[in-house]
């Protein structure tokens, strides 16, 4: 994919709207980033795994990072730039923080374009010691690469309405089940079951932010029931689906978005 081979030079903060199917192409930057979306969901990208961001929790991309996005539902991002030898966070890989109503109004102020330097950096002092004290949220898909268990991830994917077995995507996949069973435990650290789960949740999400309801996405997405889905996403993020799509819908429109690396 084509992208932008030259990091920007200087931390900066910026703020705008994002059409939904919106992408973003391949571009680093030299300097420390956090992305937060105060309405909307956007899908974060690396070499390495995907991640979701959103109002309830931002995402950590530390400099030189090579990743991309996709927006999800009509969606306002602010990112919030650090000094390379400044990072608010010690993670050196990308990271889901929770977000509390606090940060969240921190995020917002720091990208206001009409902050003098003053004001901004008595916002940004403030919002380094709340990120200090964020929870890390753990919402990640990991990118295969065994062949074997890039297919048997596709197969599960690309339909999650149906309920597939490991002895399923072992017959369609050419592998047997110990060894996929082996690759899910070496390459993500988790089970089969562990990883669907995270994969319908992280799904689940998009689906909420293209506006389906609680019901639609829970049954898209390969629940039972809306209980069932309830209970796994309310675990899994500490927060009720329904909660969750109504904070995506939060937030006054922005300023239209700067430019940005061309999208493949």
């Amino acid at each position: 994919m084509p992208g932008n081979s030259q990091p920007h030079a200087r931390p900066r903060n910026t703020r705008h709207d994002h059409v939904a199917g919106e992408t973003i192409g391949r571009h680093r930057h030299a300097f420390h980033q956090l992305i937060y979306v105060s309405t909307g969901v956007l899908a974060v990208r690396t070499e390495a795994a995907s991640w979701i961001a959103s109002s309830a929790r931002a995402m950590w991309i530390p400099a030189n990072t090579w990743h991309q996005h996709r927006v999800y539902g009509p969606s306002h991002v602010h990112t919030i730039g650090f000094a390379p030898d400044a990072p608010p966070l010690r993670s050196v890989t990308p990271t889901v923080i929770s977000v509390d109503p606090l940060l969240r109004e921190l995020l917002i102020a720091c990208s206001d374009p009409d902050l003098s330097e003053r004001e901004l950096d008595h916002i940004q002092t403030v919002t380094r010691d709340r990120l200090e004290r964020a929870h890390v949220q753990p919402v990640v898909l990991p990118t295969p690469r065994d062949p074997r268990l890039v297919r048997a991830c596709s197969l599960a994917a690309d339909d999650l309405a149906r309920p597939r077995t490991m002895a399923w995507l072992a017959r369609h996949s050419g592998a047997g089940e110990r060894t996929l069973a082996r690759l899910f435990r070496t390459e993500f650290g988790m089970t089969y079951p562990q990883w669907r789960t995270a994969t319908r949740v992280f799904h689940a999400m998009i689906q909420l932010a293209e506006g389906a309801t609680v019901t639609e996405a829970g049954h898209r997405c390969g629940w039972a029931t809306t209980s069932a889905f309830i209970d796994a996403f309310t675990r899994t993020l500490g927060q009720t689906p329904g909660g969750y799509r109504a904070a995506l819908r939060g937030s006054p429109p922005l300023s239209p978005a700067p430019d940005r690396p061309a999208a493949p």
